[in-house]
């Protein structure tokens, strides 16, 4: 089947009337997600979670997908009138955003931050077909030690670039998150392990109670604890012809939206990077190429265009590890990676070979989406901005009911709401002292696979871990991961060095 006979095939199951609804619905959500500040977007995913077990699968990963692309959207509103990020991927359209909505262009920076996420959400996607199919034929080849060393790989990149405060406390809780997935029975001898006598973890640590609790219940606490004072909105604008930039601002922002969307594209496509780190690398790079960086900061065009083109980019190319080696590249990814599980899907080199209709379905429907995204998008903007100034105090008791509904829906155990409820303080405090969740969460989903890859590998080579350095694509794969690894303690040196030297000559 070729590309063109493929996209059809997408084409017709994206518009199929159940799945453009779930569609719609995805987007919708996925935009007040982002217009919301607080949850983000995989808090949201993880209390949607349980209502895919009522739809199909295809139809559940259209929706979880359009929450994740559509709060992409919604982030923007807020980060230019209220100055607020909805979402961390928005965090630098903050900075000329809100500069421009305050000497009057709030619309040409909501109409450039819209058409700027459509055109490179289009341009992603149109890379994410181009390159999904030749990887996941090429991945066909992969062994065991292929595997884990691209588990391994993916591991050490979420540590060291999707790092919030040091790349020690992101491996630290990433090596926290394999030893979860060892909780239960052994997958090869049925022997016991850390369930301490209970029936209900031997069969190990639900994903949906777990991912619920740490971005479900931490956030909760978080809202509680944040100050309920309602920002200040800029006023927004009024009617569509007060969205469109002029002819010099579009002039401006064009060239920052193909180098955003080309850059957040090969950023997205880094396991830990994601859209959050495509923003700031756009963002910086749009500054030190412009003749007049010293505009940015003060209401450039191009420090909206670049970030959120860069932030929406990512979004697609995030699903091409996923889909083609069943490798998730963020927490979000991860959590999609749960949703095709708990369907009984494994993605992977053979999704596209054994299930072309969701493969390709699942990528019309992004299509599909952002079209629905530039019209929701556009006319609701005053609308979206006002619910943004809704008081927690009637945020948080929706979402509380959504956990214990959702952690407890799923086995009707109520065990589920005591792990939902202690994952919950544990992520609270996380992030708190600095501790990074995504990449706990890697750990988790990566820990069946990292397992069952090294003793596969171990029982083909009879024990010797040869294998996977004699092997070429494990070998450089491992050798990637060594690198980053050691490179925090390169760095350390080189600044240790640095500072004897300069002390050496006092001593004197």
């Amino acid at each position: 089947m070729n590309i063109i006979d493929s996209v059809m095939l997408g084409f017709s199951v994206a518009l199929e009337p159940v799945n453009l609804f779930y569609c719609f619905l995805g987007v919708l959500l996925g935009t007040l997600i982002g217009v919301l500040p607080g949850l983000g977007s995989a808090g949201a995913i993880a209390l949607l979670l349980p209502i895919t077990y009522q739809m199909s699968p295809t139809s559940g990963i259209i929706m979880l997908a359009g929450i994740w692309y559509g709060s992409m959207y919604g982030g923007s509103t807020t980060s230019i009138l209220l100055r607020i990020p909805g979402e961390s991927a928005s965090v630098m359209t903050c900075v000329d955003g809100f500069e421009m909505a305050r000497r009057g262009r709030a619309g040409a920076a909501l109409g450039i931050a819209a058409f700027g996420s459509f055109i490179a959400g289009m341009l992603g996607l149109v890379g994410l077909v181009m390159l999904a199919p030749p990887l996941a034929e090429f991945a066909l080849d992969f062994g065991p030690p292929e595997y884990f060393a691209l588990a391994l790989l993916g591991l050490t990149l979420v540590s060291y670039l999707g790092a919030e405060s040091s790349p020690a406390k992101a491996l630290s809780m990433a090596l926290l998150g394999l030893l979860l997935a060892c909780v239960g029975l052994d997958p090869v001898r049925s022997e016991e392990r850390f369930a301490f006598g209970s029936l209900s973890l031997q069969g190990g640590i639900e994903l949906v109670p777990m991912v619920m609790g740490l971005f479900g219940v931490s956030q909760l606490l978080l809202l509680v604890q944040a100050p309920s004072s309602a920002p200040e909105l800029l006023e927004e604008p009024r009617g569509l012809r007060a969205l469109l930039p002029n002819r010099s601002e579009w002039r401006l922002a064009s060239g920052a939206i193909a180098r955003g969307s080309v850059l957040g594209f090969l950023v997205g496509l880094l396991p830990g990077a994601g859209s959050t780190i495509s923003s700031f690398a756009a963002y910086a790079y749009e500054k030190r190429r412009s003749p007049h960086p010293e505009r940015f900061g003060q209401g450039a065009i191009e420090g909206v265009a670049a970030p959120e083109s860069a932030n929406n980019s990512a979004t697609a190319s995030g699903f091409i590890p996923l889909l083609t080696l069943g490798l998730p590249a963020n927490a979000v990814m991860a959590l999609m990676l749960g949703a095709f599980m708990l369907h009984g899907i494994t993605p992977g080199p053979t999704l596209l070979s054994q299930r072309p209709d969701m493969f390709w379905g699942v990528i019309a429907s992004m299509v599909v989406g952002n079209i629905m995204l530039l019209g929701l998008n556009l006319p609701l903007i005053g609308l979206f901005a006002r619910l943004a100034r809704l008081p927690s105090i009637y945020i948080v008791p929706i979402i509380a009911v959504a956990c214990v509904i959702g952690a407890y829906g799923v086995n009707n155990n109520p065990l589920d709401i005591l792990v939902m409820l202690i994952f919950g303080v544990f992520g609270y405090y996380a992030e708190r002292f600095g501790f990074s969740l995504a990449p706990l969460v890697l750990g988790f989903v990566l820990g069946p696979m990292v397992e069952m890859s090294l003793r596969q590998s171990l029982v083909i080579s009879d024990g010797s871990f040869g294998i996977f350095v004699e092997r070429p694509i494990s070998g450089i794969l491992l050798a990637a991961a060594a690198l980053m690894l050691l490179f925090p303690l390169f760095r350390f040196f080189k600044v240790w060095r640095a500072g004897r030297g300069a002390v050496a000559p006092l001593a004197e």
